[in-house]
């Protein structure tokens, strides 16, 4: 969600580019729902992980998050001997190897670099970089090389990360995309044998412009929390890099094998639980909202519903119709974001009577679709309390226009944003 992942308001400020990437990976929170990316960008940095902003509508690698509107296509059998033809994995591959120096302490870069390469077809390795969780709180390991099969050369990483076993995070790992907000070309979820999910996404670098460059990634997640991301592209870079083969090195079968490898899974046990990463807190008035169920309740009975999120939670869409062209409105509902409000309301904001700011945007999309715009009003309550919400002219960011307008007024939004429904 897409949030472009690069902005993510919630990316720790000791991150580097390529972390935050990785960890919209592992987090699927990412960038469909933006209205000042500057400003969400500097507040998120004061933030950490406190906050997480969930935009959940994003795919991996190219773009941030994932929305959940369900698994795009579920096979209840393991891949086994029937699989269909991949390149064939090392040997040590089918057999777990110790994970040397692996400590409580966490993971080296060496480590990850040495078990991706043995994992992997034989190949040409190059450009080799990592990061261990050592290197500080919360850092989770990372392995990346330019690997090359004799087909050309390609970008492929491997990260590791704990998860809550069944918790929000595991859920969305292995959940496809939602198409209103990212194509792709294929997205599949398999359970496995040992009781573990993956799935399989073949998507783009850049899924709002269908440009050539593929990504394609795995994710794993294991009944006790593992959490095993692969991504691979058909280019030596994920980015300004020209294709060099029509698909990466990896088909399904092959992402699969290597995904769920048991040399990872003692590489995963020795990390420690991040501390940035607070178990959830019941009595936050936060942990449960609604927001699909009270947006679908606020919105005007004359237009059709044609499409909507999955699941409630604090990020929601429905893609409306009233006869004259589909229009997408999305909100985000975000309790305790008071610390962010210099950033996202200025002197010529409206403050209301009871202290809540309103701030209203009206511009061009941001993801690319021909003639799209976006209209938004994000207020704020004394105690922090924002409701932000968007309509475009189009049922999807990255589609053309479909009409003219919005489908909703700026005052219809507005209306919908101040309702007491959302507390």
């Amino acid at each position: 969600m897409p949030l472009d992942q690069h902005n993510d308001p919630h990316s720790d400020p000791h991150d580097d580019p390529f972390e935050d990437r990785l960890s919209a990976v592992l987090h699927q929170t990412g960038g469909t729902f933006e209205t000042d990316r500057n400003a969400l960008t500097a507040a998120g940095a004061r933030r950490g992980r406190r906050l997480r902003l969930r935009r959940r509508a994003a795919v991996l690698g190219g773009v941030a998050g994932v929305a959940l509107a369900g698994v795009g296509g579920v096979l209840l059998v393991p891949w086994g001997q029937d699989s269909p033809a991949a390149p064939e994995l090392s040997a040590a591959a089918s057999k777990p190897q110790p994970a040397k120096g692996a400590t409580a302490t966490g993971v080296t870069k060496q480590q990850m670099l040495q078990t991706l390469e043995r994992l992997l077809p034989q190949g040409k390795f190059s450009k080799k970089e990592g990061r261990g969780s050592e290197e500080g709180p919360g850092v989770f390991p990372v392995a990346s090389v330019v690997y090359d099969d004799g087909k050309g050369a390609a970008a492929l990483s491997v990260s590791l990360n704990k998860v809550e076993p069944g918790g929000l995070d595991a859920r969305q790992a292995v959940q496809c995309p939602d198409k209103v907000y990212i194509p792709y070309d294929s997205c599949v979820t398999n359970h496995l044998a040992d009781g573990s999910v993956i799935r399989i996404l073949q998507g783009y670098e850049y899924p709002d412009r269908r440009v050539d460059t593929k990504n394609w990634t795995a994710d794993l997640i294991t009944p006790t929390g593992q959490h095993v991301a692969v991504m691979e592209w058909n280019a030596p870079a994920e980015k300004d890099a020209a294709v060099s083969r029509d698909e990466p090195p990896l088909d399904p079968a092959a992402l699969t094998r290597l995904a769920s490898a048991k040399d990872w899974r003692p590489l995963v046990d020795s990390l420690p639980r991040d501390p940035h990463r607070p178990s959830p807190d019941p009595t936050d008035p936060g942990a449960e909202l609604h927001a699909r169920t009270k947006l679908l309740s606020l919105l005007p009975k004359k237009l059709k519903v044609v499409d909507k999120s999955g699941e409630d939670g604090d990020f929601a869409y429905a893609v409306l119709d009233d006869g004259k062209g589909r229009s997408l409105v999305q909100v985000n509902v975000q309790p305790n974001f008071g610390d962010a409000r210099g950033d996202l309301f200025g002197s010529g904001d409206e403050t209301l009577p009871d202290g809540t700011q309103v701030a209203v945007h009206q511009g061009p999309g941001e993801k690319g679709g021909e003639g799209v715009v976006m209209w938004t009003v994000d207020t704020m309550r004394t105690d922090g309390f924002r409701v932000v919400i968007s309509a475009f002219n189009s049922g999807s960011q990255h589609d053309a226009a479909t009409r003219a307008t919005p489908a909703l007024t700026i005052r219809q939004l507005r209306e919908i944003a101040l309702s007491p429904r959302w507390r």
